[in-house]
């Protein structure tokens, strides 16, 4: 029995390696890692920057997706971030990578 949890286990965490690499792709598609990076700021700021602002907010997820889809201006500075080409259900998998990353 143990044996079988621990290999339920594993595929679990495969399997959610693969949705993180997917969605890391989607954003890497989408340019958006062309403004910013994981741990970094570049022109915008970094994902572990944004995660660990919205750490604990329900609505981060609604949030996010929507900014992502519209743009905006002001949060993080002066510079603005462009309305992206994306849909609502690309827009949710990257606020939910973003929020995500650790």
């Amino acid at each position: 029995m143990k044996a079988v949890y621990v290999a339920m286990m594993a595929a679990a965490g495969i399997a959610m390696m693969g949705q993180a690499q997917a969605d890391e792709a989607l954003a890497k598609a989408k340019n958006c890692m062309s403004c910013h990076a994981i741990d970094k700021k570049l022109v915008g700021p970094s994902y572990k920057d944004v995660a660990a602002k919205y750490k604990g907010d329900g609505k981060a997820a609604a949030t996010l997706a929507a900014k992502i889809k519209t743009g905006g201006k002001g949060v993080w500075g002066e510079i603005p971030m462009p309305p992206n080409n994306v849909t609502e259900d690309e827009a949710k998998k990257l606020a939910a990578w973003v929020l995500a990353t650790k």
